[in-house]
């Protein structure tokens, strides 16, 4: 099984994180390591997936927060993994408590607050993005959590990259120009750097931010929708907090 880390979140004893990707238990096209049961797998072996990558963080299938991710800019505060709820950003300040989140080239982004002991899971493909989605996980965070935007580390985690994510005139007009790559017509769109820029001005130094340079659709390990159509399996990014005595 190949887990992608970050050096960034691994830096804390207390985290545990990783995304999957195709690799893993040997499983073969055209869904390969597959973590949704949306997508046409067979629902018995994207269990056994689910369980093997979940075993990776002391969790199982019980422990961690799933959401239907419907590409809106609403975030849920979870304090169990029983309820299902329809969103695309989780937060919580519970340990052994882990938060997934669903991506096959979208953005997923992942926030510790590390004075707080708060985590949060963001996905944000354009529609999110436009919507400003980190801006108001970010909020919900200061509001309900009273976090610093100081004390907040984030990670970019894979996502398809802007010369392989061509959009049309209508979406590329939502965007600030800076993101938007115009070439022989086409628009080309950079929805991690948009996510990036809105992380840093919402307060959190760059010191604190790691933004993966994988790009779900060049890579041979990574799901990607772009590139493989309505075959195209789904990673899980997951991130838990250790229960501590402090």
């Amino acid at each position: 099984m190949i887990i992608i880390r970050s050096v960034l979140l691994d830096s804390f004893p207390e985290l545990k994180f990783g995304m999957s990707t195709k690799v893993g238990l040997n499983r073969a096209a055209p869904f390969y390591f597959n973590m949704s049961k949306t997508v046409g797998d067979d629902e018995n072996l994207v269990n056994e997936n689910r369980k093997s990558f979940f075993d990776k963080f002391g969790l199982d299938l019980n422990t961690v927060a799933l959401q239907k991710q419907i590409h809106s800019d609403i975030v849920t505060i979870v304090n169990d993994a029983e309820k299902q709820f329809e969103s695309d950003a989780l937060i919580t300040d519970k340990p052994k408590l882990g938060l997934a989140i669903s991506t096959a080239d979208c953005v997923p982004v992942f926030l510790y607050d590390s004075k707080n002991k708060v985590i949060a899971g963001v996905h944000s493909g354009w529609r999110g993005t436009e919507m400003k989605i980190i801006l108001k996980t970010i909020s919900v965070l200061i509001k309900k959590f009273h976090s610093d935007p100081k004390n907040i580390y984030a990670y970019i985690g894979p996502s398809i990259s802007q010369k392989n994510y061509e959009v049309g005139i209508e979406v590329a007009g939502l965007f600030d120009p800076k993101y938007v790559l115009q070439k022989e017509g086409k628009y080309f769109l950079d929805v991690a750097l948009a996510n990036y820029d809105m992380l840093t001005s919402s307060g959190i130094l760059t010191k604190n931010i790691q933004r993966s340079e994988l790009c779900s659709f060049d890579s041979k390990i990574l799901h990607s929708y772009r590139r493989d159509g309505k075959k195209s399996g789904r990673a899980l990014g997951v991130m838990v907090m250790k229960e501590t005595n402090s």
